[in-house]
């Protein structure tokens, strides 16, 4: 019986508060991860959890090992790369969440340099527009951009990237180039919320220090940046974009840059990770290279502050 693992299925389960979640992350069969759960229960001869058909909630007695477990559990990776002076001798596997984009036009294309110094690492990407909560789901490492709520995890600032308002050659030609903020009037946008349904803030922009925001008509809205560029290529009107993520379109002329002087302020860019004592090695390679790979992206002013 290796207690390690169960110890592992048993965070697992404590962060997600689900059997079938936790058996899902992990590659088991829901019926390993129950009965890793009562041999640990009965290694310890106390009841970890309470289970409902709704819910899985820890007890007091879970709750403690819970947080016991986690700093153990961090100790032993730390310890098994204690010894492993040459980078390519660190082994596990990475779960990290970032935005579709940075994924699709970034990171992924450079991916293999990473995987040519860490040939024993492996790395599971989740791309998705929403935020992920970094503990409940299991990841390593989150990138984020925009404003932070997650007061529960360690951030480290990487920069900022600068946004560009865009809008295609076929919608300017139909609808006229926009020359100041008053022209909006007579402009479509194409609104971005993070949950449909929400309503959006409309045209952002940033004048003698503060943000403001300015009510524009538009037909189509979405909730995933692909999605947002894509109405734009179309011609449905305006969008508000870091320029990272678009300047294969806008160096193309399938996209053309409109009211330099008003665009909405940087995004801040992130990479969030566990609060814990000792952070793995392997999580440490990973956030430094990818802050190394976004240092070109990224405002450097930002980056210096």
């Amino acid at each position: 019986m290796n207690k390690l693992e169960l110890l592992r299925t048993f965070v697992r389960v404590s962060e997600v508060s689900s059997f079938t979640l936790a058996a899902e992350s992990l590659g088991l069969p829901r019926s390993t991860v129950s009965e890793q759960v009562r041999a640990l229960e009965q290694l310890l001869g106390t009841r970890l959890f309470n289970r409902t058909t709704r819910r899985v909630q820890a007890t007091q007695d879970g709750t403690l090992l819970y947080e016991r477990s986690k700093d153990l559990l961090s100790g032993m990776d730390e310890i098994e790369n204690l010894f492993r002076a040459d980078d390519a001798d660190l082994t596990g596997c990475l779960r990290v969440d970032m935005p579709t984009m940075m994924a699709r036009r970034i990171i992924i294309p450079a991916l293999p340099q990473f995987l040519e110094r860490f040939p024993r690492l492996e790395v599971e990407i989740s791309c998705t527009d929403r935020q992920v909560d970094l503990l409940r789901e299991g990841f390593d490492c989150v990138m984020r951009i925009g404003a932070l709520s997650d007061l529960d995890v360690v951030a480290r600032p990487i920069g900022q990237l600068s946004m560009c308002n865009c809008a295609s050659p076929a919608y300017l030609a139909l609808h006229g180039v926009p020359q100041r903020l008053a022209d909006l009037a007579a402009h479509r946008l194409v609104h971005y919320v993070r949950n449909l349904g929400a309503r959006s803030a409309g045209f952002e922009y940033q004048h003698a220090g503060k943000v403001h925001c300015q009510a524009m008509a538009g037909g189509v809205t979405v909730n995933n940046a692909e999605a947002y560029s894509a109405a734009c290529l179309a011609g449905l009107g305006l969008i508000q974009v870091p320029a990272v993520g678009v300047a294969e379109h806008l160096q193309r002329g399938e996209l053309v840059a409109v009211l330099p002087g008003w665009q909405a302020p940087a995004m801040p860019v992130s990479l969030l990770y566990a609060r814990q004592r000792h952070v793995p090695r392997r999580v440490q390679a990973f956030m430094s290279w990818l802050a190394g790979l976004l240092a070109s992206q990224v405002d450097a002013a930002a980056d210096e502050s």
